[in-house]
């Protein structure tokens, strides 16, 4: 009763900004696996759900994780937000995933609706089609594979039409699959079935479906063509007080950590026209524009549309900026729309570890692009790094304390006034498809012990705050993201003991890893073998077999350059096809 009428007082507080239509035949519940406060701050939950609330053979409705509170109710039930109805009761269920660590949320989401989690215990009996997609599958749906019957590799603005096209042909359940299977994009999990040999590790695939035993990630090439912007208001959503327009998908500056980087590449632009249109539609509703991607300062037009949105009243929030593309027409516009805090991501404090992951940033360009911000008047600065990264050393972590420093005395020297400086400090993950994807995450007691290391340096500043994200959850997303169909049964393991907060998540993990050093018996593969090993440029990948149109080469040769601290130019769309994305 008490969770009904809070999806009630959520209901009534939503602000719709589409027609709805009256519905079809075909049921779907779209799911975002965490809570509703962030899957209504996620623009490509709001868009995937629009793309299928908009097509008028579908009656499409809500469901989340529910809140921390209402899971610790005895047998809660998860149904749709919108009327309440079981999961299982609909044709279809759609998880969007962008974060690995939510996979975790799917396996709780199923069992608390009364679906079997594993798939192979759903054959021939009557539930729903479980698919999944989003930014988290794009990379490695593996270990959530034994979970779901089909998975929509790539972005959906085409693929899920032609999936709701061709599920409505086919009315026969045997036939569906197949046909489903078959849009380009679609991985089938059960066609696939990995063999593992002595040590561990994947020796082959066999494939037992039609044609070749690889899947064509799906892409948009013209953004244009499509709208992604805010959809449902509600001021629950952790960006409340923001309408969000996508701006970009990629990043052409190839980080050799970032995901985004690559898995969107080649890098896509809206036109300034277009983000401009929906800043101005976007402030008739919220006086805050949330401008969306990778990065945000090498925007085509991003200081015109900053000064259009400060002239109109409003302020353009940019989700991150690189600091040589900041201009000044930029650093005034951000302030003078209102703009008290920027993030700045130098992600490495000295100017080795910058090349080593091919950040193109020079101190000195930090260093101006901060004294530009302070100087337009700009109070607080936060900067992004990260810790744990491939070639890393004891004076690179130093050095984020000494640019920090340097921020600092520059301000002081001009007599500019910084009100809060913050260190926001992520540990490494190796991510699937990017240079570092061989590299294991440094383990946790490391990572720690350089955290203090930091921690007393900065504390010398004194108007310094650092944001340290904790190396055991680290640990748990790096498991998620490189690991194969073995980690079902972990996922199972934690949903089962309850385990849905870091901390526990940690503890179940250290039981699990002791049981497999001291050579008990267990169904489970050690976490360190996906976490803290590092893979062998020849091994056979849990991934491998998405084609991301990436040539696997090329990130070698980009961990080589790493290696020996090389950079490489940014993407140029226009003349260069090295990579193979274009």
């Amino acid at each position: 009763m008490f969770a009904r009428k809070r999806a009630l007082e959520r209901l009534a507080r939503e602000k719709t900004l589409y027609p709805r239509g009256a519905g079809g035949s075909i049921s779907v519940c779209v799911v975002y696996p965490n809570v509703y406060r962030l899957g209504m701050a996620n623009l490509g939950f709001q868009a995937i759900f629009h793309i299928f609330d908009s097509n008028s053979a579908v009656t499409a409705e809500r469901a989340f994780l529910p809140d921390a509170d209402e899971r610790a109710t005895e047998g809660v039930q998860i149904v749709s937000l919108e009327h309440a109805r079981p999961l299982s009761d609909f044709d279809i269920v759609a998880f969007s995933v962008a974060f690995e660590t939510d996979y975790l949320n799917l396996v709780t989401i199923l069992r608390c609706a009364g679906i079997p989690a594993r798939r192979a215990e759903r054959i021939g009996r009557n539930f729903p089609l479980i698919i999944a997609g989003g930014s988290a599958i794009f990379l490695n749906p593996e270990p959530i594979a034994d979970f779901v019957d089909l998975f929509l590799i790539g972005e959906g603005e085409e693929m899920v039409p032609e999936f709701i096209a061709r599920f409505e042909q086919t009315r026969s359940c045997l036939e569906r699959l197949d046909q489903l299977a078959a849009i380009e994009g679609a991985y089938r999990p059960d066609y696939f079935h990995p063999v593992y040999d002595s040590t561990g590790r994947i020796a082959t695939v066999k494939y037992s479906g039609p044609g070749k035993a690889s899947v064509k990630r799906r892409l948009i090439r013209d953004l244009n063509r499509f709208t992604t912007s805010s959809l449902i208001l509600t001021e629950e959503s952790v960006f409340g007080d923001m309408f969000l327009v996508e701006a970009s998908r990629g990043c052409q500056w190839g980080c050799r950590f970032c995901a985004a980087g690559f898995m969107y590449r080649p890098i896509r632009y809206r036109s300034p026209e277009n983000i401009a249109a929906e800043a101005r539609r976007g402030l008739t509703e919220r006086s805050v524009i949330g401008l969306v991607g990778a990065e945000m300062a090498s925007v085509p037009g991003v200081a015109e549309i900053a000064a259009g949105v400060a002239d109109a009243g409003g302020r353009l929030s940019p989700s991150s900026l690189k600091a040589d593309c900041i201009s000044p027409q930029l650093a005034a516009a951000l302030a003078r729309g209102g703009n008290r805090s920027i993030t700045i991501a130098p992600e490495a404090g000295s100017e080795r570890m910058r090349k080593v992951i091919n950040k193109n940033l020079s101190e000195a360009e930090i260093l101006s692009a901060a004294e530009m911000m302070i100087g337009e008047g700009v109070e607080n600065l936060k900067f992004y790094f990260m810790i744990g990264l491939p070639e890393e050393r004891d004076e690179d972590v130093l050095a984020i304390s000494e640019l920090t420093a340097k921020v600092l005395a520059a301000s002081r020297a001009r007599r500019q006034h910084v009100g809060r400086v913050t260190v926001s400090l992520n540990p490494f993950v190796p991510k699937p498809w990017t240079p570092f994807q061989w590299d294991a995450m440094e383990a946790p007691k490391s990572i720690r012990r350089k955290i203090t290391m930091l921690r007393a340096a900065l504390g010398k500043l004194g108007a310094v705050e650092l944001d340290a994200e904790s190396p055991r959850e680290a640990y748990f997303q790096t498991l998620v993201s490189r690991g194969d169909r073995r980690v079902s049964a972990i996922l199972e393991r934690l949903d089962l003991a309850g385990c849905s907060e870091p901390g526990p998540i940690w503890r179940e993990l250290t039981n699990i890893r002791r049981q497999c050093a001291t050579g008990d018996e267990t169904s489970f593969p050690n976490p360190d073998f996906f976490v803290t090993r590092r893979y062998s440029a020849g091994e056979l990948l849990p991934w491998d077999f998405i084609d991301h149109h990436i040539h696997k080469w090329f990130l070698l040769s980009e961990r080589k350059k790493a290696h020996f601290e090389h950079q490489s130019p940014p993407c140029d769309v226009t003349r260069c096809d090295v990579c193979g994305a274009c």
